[in-house]
């Protein structure tokens, strides 16, 4: 069973993220985040195996929250989910110890993918940025 904590500003988008993950086999979201804060509080108290982690949040931003996640020297691993396209906010999240970067416009099966690919510590990147089809 792959534990997922998602955060996400958007109350709607947490649920939507949530039943989506709950929905696929193997997957159990654990918690939930309002803000980059309390993401690095869950992950302290629950270690999950994957954060589904917005880059536009109060208090901490999710680059800065990906960042404060991998220091704390667990296996959890996360995975950017933003609107934005942007190749820099690609490579600074990458940089910064995220696992992968999918865009909200993405599909369930690339959602479920990227959380799989992010508990084997592998990349995973949205089709949309790669030029890939999914």
């Amino acid at each position: 069973m792959i534990t997922v904590v998602v955060a996400d500003d958007h109350y709607l988008v947490r649920q939507g993220v949530r039943a989506l993950l709950d929905n696929a086999a193997g997957i159990q979201v654990v918690g939930e985040a309002e803000n980059g804060e309390q993401a690095v509080q869950l992950v302290q108290e629950l270690q999950p195996d994957v954060v589904v982690m917005d880059i536009s949040m109060p208090e901490m931003d999710g680059i800065r929250a990906t960042e404060r996640i991998r220091s704390l020297q667990n296996h959890t691993r996360v995975v950017i989910l933003s609107m934005y396209a942007n190749i820099d906010l690609v490579e600074q999240a990458l940089k910064k110890g995220a696992t992968g970067y999918l865009l909200k416009r993405s599909t369930t099966a690339e959602l479920v993918k990227a959380v799989e690919a992010a508990k084997e510590g592998k990349q995973f990147l949205s089709a949309a940025i790669t030029g890939e089809a999914s």
